[in-house]
């Protein structure tokens, strides 16, 4: 069971509830942080002072007064009007990490809502009802405003609750009408009141649950890379001299030095390295820890700001004691976007070297003595093909990544009559940055599926010659789901199995 209070959301809940299906609970401190932020708003809709999104109309409209008695309309006009995201659905675990951040924030008590807002969102995570979120529409400020209307709209309603204002949802692996879905899993929908559309619609929130998975993968991918890499090196017969302790720490990064360090845990014991009696390997194999190190030293950076991201109050305005609204800016997604656009960069670079130890892997002029494109036998070149494609296909996929890899944001386009005239463009640098990510698991995994197939062929050669401590478990692990094969096969559903090791966590397990 996860509490959420609004203080203390960390990434590996997320990853709980997202993907694993764990159950959520508001804790006793947050229902008190609800209540509280509640009398507050009570307190300010007694007096007659305007107040953003409570009595005014939003943007460009801030300066118009709305009566009092239109301010539940006013809320759901905001839902509706906003609800123009365009595009393929978000993936689930996208969304229901999105609806538990949301839920966290409004629990930290300064938005004013009803407890039953956020418990709506509590049952739809319990009893799996995820809303239907299109991808595209967002600039980050005033937050994800349009995916977060499409969820609202699923479990928000007026008088006429009309089904075909109920958005989509996925219930018990039916796509259904929002309306539809929550009836079958027994949830009220909800009337909204003063200010409660502005607090589920105002932040960056789907941002920050994109990023927040991301940073989940991203460390789950560095470890994948550096085991990729001593797979590389022993097929490679590689110098073990460049992952010496004394090298990293005369430069003293510390993610070099762990990087480093990983790595001679996994190719302690071998017996291929330092066979060829090279002086020094090329950059992509000897070069590893610095690259590796400097990654996972930006996901770290990222991973700080995420985490605060998480545990955030990020709508307009926020209420504090004895009735005040203050209007600022936390929905601006501007910490958000720069860290994806940082990862992102960081994660391009990581497929960017695998690209190059497939290669050389591949290159009969490069890879010491082993088949070009590590056809079966230097005989049966030609009349096959090997591995060749699959390289071809990680090329593309590094060339992509230097494409989505582009800053988002640095750009920024004027909206809502220019009352909003700098927007940060959060959620288009995390779906890249989402994209890039899935990309470099893919590259990983044709690395290692080369790998494996290179320290085949190897150990052919030189039978006496032992692998590995950590590669030899490695070896085993592809070998037990991908078994060698000597002639051109349909390669692609073997690297997808190996693809799946990654992305389940077996192999850094």
């Amino acid at each position: 069971m996860i509490l959420i209070d609004g203080n203390h959301l960390d990434i590996n809940s997320v990853v709980s509830v997202a993907r694993y299906g764990e159950e959520v609970e508001i804790a006793p401190q947050g229902i008190e942080n609800l209540r509280r932020s509640r009398r507050i708003l009570e307190t300010i809709l007694k007096s007659d002072q305007a107040v953003y999104g409570i009595n005014t109309g939003f943007g460009i409209f801030s300066e118009k007064r709305i009566p009092l008695e239109d301010s539940n309309r006013l809320s759901r006009n905001l839902i509706l009007s906003h609800a123009v995201a365009v595009g393929e659905p978000l993936p689930a675990d996208v969304v229901r990490a999105a609806m538990l951040v949301r839920a966290n924030t409004l629990v930290k008590g300064y938005s004013g809502v009803r407890e039953e807002v956020a418990q709506t969102l509590i049952k739809m995570l319990n009893k799996k009802v995820t809303p239907l979120v299109p991808q595209q529409g967002s600039l980050g400020s005033s937050g994800d405003l349009s995916p977060l209307s499409h969820l609202a709209l699923v479990f928000t309603t007026d008088e006429a609750d009309l089904d075909e204002e109920s958005g989509w949802a996925e219930y018990e692996g039916e796509i259904l009408t929002g309306k539809e879905a929550m009836n079958r899993a027994g949830i009220p929908r909800l009337i909204l009141g003063p200010k409660e559309g502005l607090a589920i619609n105002n932040g960056a929130t789907f941002s920050a649950a994109m990023a927040a998975l991301i940073i989940y993968d991203a460390y789950q991918s560095i470890r994948i890379a550096n085991k990729a890499t001593a797979l590389s090196l022993e097929a490679l017969l590689g110098c073990s001299a460049a992952f010496d302790e004394r090298i990293h720490q005369a430069r003293g990064h510390d993610g070099q030095m762990r990087i480093a360090k990983e790595i001679r845990k996994d190719i302690g014991g071998s017996t291929f390295l330092d066979a060829a009696c090279r002086v020094q390997d090329a950059y992509s194999l000897r070069c590893t820890p610095q690259v590796h190190g400097t990654i996972l030293e930006t996901i770290e950076f990222a991973e700080r700001i995420i985490q605060i991201e998480l545990n955030a109050a990020t709508d307009n305005p926020l209420l504090f004691e004895p009735g005040v609204a203050l209007s600022g800016g936390n929905f601006h997604g501007e910490p958000i976007g720069l860290a994806m656009d940082y990862v992102g960069i960081a994660l391009a670079e990581l497929a960017a070297i695998s690209e190059r130890r497939i290669f050389r892997l591949l290159d009969a002029k490069l890879n010491g003595g082993l088949p070009p494109m590590l056809v079966d036998s230097p005989e049966a070149a030609g009349l096959n093909s090997g591995l060749m494609m699959p390289h071809y296909t990680a090329a593309s996929l590094v060339l992509e990544n230097q494409t989505l890899a582009h800053p988002d944001s640095v750009h920024s386009l004027p909206t809502s009559g220019g009352q909003e005239d700098h927007n940060a463009n959060a959620m288009t640098a995390a779906r890249h940055c989402w994209q890039i990510l899935r990309n470099t698991q893919r590259v990983l995994a044709i690395e290692l599926f080369t790998a494996a197939r290179a320290v085949d062929l190897r150990m052919r050669q030189m039978p006496q010659f032992r692998l590995g401590h950590g590669t030899q478990q490695l070896w085993t692990s592809i070998r037990e789901k991908v078994p060698y094969r000597e002639g051109d096969a349909w390669w692609a559903p073997e690297i997808e199995r190996v693809e799946k090791l990654i992305t389940s966590g077996e192999l850094v397990s």
